[in-house]
C-alpha cells in the first residue's frame, strides 16, 4: 500500500478498546512492554469506523492470562449501549495467516505505557477472514476494499502465499479464496462506479 492507513480513534468503540487495554494493563501488573496485535471486527472498525463488534480479537507477544470478567461498557454514537470484552478464545492459528502478518502489522498509538499495540494490515486482515468466510467476513473484506485499503489482487497474492503454512483442508480454502477475491472485485467495482 502506498500510504499508511488512518485509524478512526474518535469512535466510542475505539475509546472502549483503549479503556479495555488500560484495565488489562492494570490487572496484569506488567513489568515491561507487551505486544498486542488487534485483529477481527475491532481491527476492521479501526480502519473503517463502520464495523460494530462486542468482542476484541487480540494476540499477545507473550503468554498472558486474560481475565474473563474484564469488560467495558460503551455508548455508541447512535445511543446504543454495549459491553466490550476481550475474546479469551481467539486463536490466530485457526485463520489463514501469512507468515509475516505480525511483522507487517501497523502500529497504533493508544497512549498505553506497557502495551505496544499494532493492528493487522488491511490485506492480512482480509486474508484472515477467508478460512471461516461467513457473511460477516465477506462484508468485512468489502469494507476494507471499498475505501482502497487493500484490493482483490493483493488479497489473492497474500492468501495464496499464506496457503503454504495453513493446516487444514486446502480444497475448501481454495474455494474460499476464489470467493473472497470475487467479493473484493465486486467491492472495487462498487467503488469505481458513479454514485447513484
Amino acid at each position: 500500500m502506498p500510504t499508511r492507513p488512518i485509524f478512526h480513534l474518535d469512535t466510542a468503540l475505539a475509546k472502549g478498546l483503549r479503556a479495555l487495554l488500560e484495565q488489562l494493563q492494570q490487572r496484569l501488573s506488567l513489568r515491561g512492554p507487551l505486544g498486542v496485535y488487534i485483529a477481527g471486527g475491532m481491527a476492521v472498525h479501526l480502519y473503517t469506523a463502520g464495523r460494530v463488534t462486542t468482542d476484541v480479537d487480540a494476540e499477545f507477544s507473550a503468554r498472558v492470562h486474560l481475565p474473563s470478567d474484564l469488560t467495558v461498557e460503551v455508548t455508541r454514537e447512535d445511543g446504543t449501549r454495549q459491553v466490550l470484552y476481550l475474546d479469551t478464545n481467539y486463536n490466530s492459528t485457526f485463520a489463514l495467516m501469512h507468515e509475516d502478518y505480525l511483522t507487517d502489522s501497523i502500529p497504533l498509538d493508544l497512549g498505553i505505557d506497557q502495551f505496544q499495540v499494532r493492528v493487522l494490515s488491511p490485506v492480512d486482515l482480509a486474508v484472515s477472514k477467508i478460512a471461516r468466510f461467513a457473511d460477516i467476513d465477506r462484508e468485512d473484506i468489502a469494507a476494507l476494499v471499498r475505501p482502497g485499503l487493500t484490493n482483490a489482487n493483493e488479497i489473492e497474492e497474500r492468501a495464496m502465499s499464506a496457503l503454504t503454512g495453513y493446516v487444514g483442508g486446502e480444497a475448501m480454502l481454495r474455494l474460499n479464496i476464489r470467493a473472497a477475491v470475487a467479493a473484493a472485485r465486486r467491492a472495487e467495482s462498487d467503488r469505481s462506479s458513479p454514485s447513484s
